[in-house]
């Protein structure tokens, strides 16, 4: 036994020599670089680079929680810098609902909402194109999950009659159905459902709907009240030129009175949101590109012009856009049979895609994705585009074998 011990001990100083010359070596998390190149066509990052503004706030307001100086015990009222107007006033009107919060980004205020307005056990309705956040936060809340199933390939389409559907089932099986979720649009194919037909479906049943706008919400206009949604979460990281993490919260009055219920024992805080949620450079990065949010948006026209033309001069070179057509929204899911035919012989193989759009400038695209990817195209000048288009062209043709005499 008392070798035992003293086998164990070594081993335990020994983990810990290792613990302490490491950091005597720290230089690596100094030297923080990004891989990134001149065109981004990353769907995750295209609506949330920053605006100037932004990025000068961001070094103006990055040390830890820099706003809490100017609490007096809820973020939301902070009148300097002018908090309390952002979320009060204008996130309300921007959004179309009635009381708004900021949240640490979508999957938090769809948590919260769930945790406020479902019992354990409840049922909660979502398209089957719904982020994986969305499944996780309906776990988290133990609710059960009926999904409305799409299309399939290519359309993967949602549509109201499957949410009167699903709801009906889930009642069948003898649950309560308290929550309906729609994601606007998914993040997998950019898909624009009739929001306004799925809410008018889930209100005809008597169930409350909440709309996942994290790609929507920043990028193009977004009514809550005009498309009857209840409940409204958004993405500032994703779609509104903010750095991460934060997301914005948005209820209907009655709803909100559970949603944004303060706590018995701290008056000030918000029990959903456990008091207060962004303290510092996130928040006051969306602020700052508040301006140029509302402005942008007004362009969306534009934007949808230019996916629609990206996707056709896409599919013109064999790679087959997935999901609406004729394309609604930036984001859009291609496949591409003549690209995985080319990663079989091309050197390393998979990650040639990556490799070869890196080396003209464009990233975005997942190392290892050939068969099929994502991509965006938001806020990208047309020369850009051009270019992008150039690149699939000039990699495919490079991969031409030479026909056999």
């Amino acid at each position: 036994m008392a070798r035992r011990t003293v086998v164990a001990s070594k081993r335990l100083n020994l983990k810990l020599a290792d613990a302490y010359r490491m950091l005597d070596n720290l230089e690596k998390f100094t030297c923080l670089k990004r891989d990134i190149a001149e065109i981004n066509i990353d769907p995750l990052q295209r609506g949330g680079i920053l605006t100037p503004a932004a990025r000068e706030a961001l070094i103006e307001w990055g040390d830890g929680y820099s706003v809490c100086d100017f609490c007096n015990g809820a973020i939301d009222q902070i009148k300097n810098p002018p908090i309390e107007e952002f979320v009060h006033e204008a996130l309300p009107e921007f959004l179309g609902i009635d009381e708004v919060r900021v949240t640490h980004g979508a999957r938090e205020g769809k948590y919260a909402a769930m945790h406020a307005l479902c019992e354990k056990g409840d049922w909660v309705v979502m398209d089957g194109n719904a982020h994986y956040t969305t499944i996780l936060a309906a776990e988290r809340a133990g609710l059960n999950i009926e999904f409305v199933p799409s299309s399939g390939e290519p359309g993967y389409a949602i549509s109201a009659e499957g949410y009167s559907d699903a709801i009906m089932r889930a009642y069948e099986r003898k649950g309560n159905v308290s929550m309906a979720v729609l994601t606007y649009p998914d993040g997998s194919y950019g898909n624009l459902t009739d929001a306004k037909a799925v809410a008018e479906a889930c209100h005809d049943n008597g169930i409350p709907l909440l709309l996942n706008g994290a790609y929507a919400v920043g990028r193009m206009p977004v009514n809550a009240r005009d498309i009857g949604a209840d409940i409204i979460v958004g993405s500032g990281h994703k779609s509104m030129a903010a750095c991460g993490p934060v997301g914005l919260l948005g209820a209907t009055e009655e709803l909100a009175r559970s949603i944004f219920r303060l706590s018995s024992t701290k008056k000030n805080k918000e029990v959903e949101l456990l008091g207060c949620t962004v303290r510092g450079a996130p928040l006051l990065t969306m602020m700052a590109s508040f301006p140029t949010v509302v402005e942008r948006v007004k362009h969306w026209p534009e934007e949808v012009e230019k996916a629609r033309l990206f996707s056709k001069r896409m599919e013109a070179m064999g790679i087959e856009q997935q999901g609406d057509k004729p394309h609604n929204h930036d984001l859009m899911f291609f496949k591409a049979e003549n690209l995985y035919e080319i990663s079989k012989t091309a050197k390393k193989g998979r990650f040639f895609l990556y490799r070869d759009l890196k080396e003209r400038g464009i990233c975005g695209i997942k190392p290892g994705l050939t068969r099929q990817f994502k991509l965006s195209t938001y806020q990208l000048p047309q020369e850009d585009l051009d270019k992008v288009i150039k690149a699939f062209e000039e990699i495919i043709e490079s991969y031409k074998r030479p026909a056999k005499v």
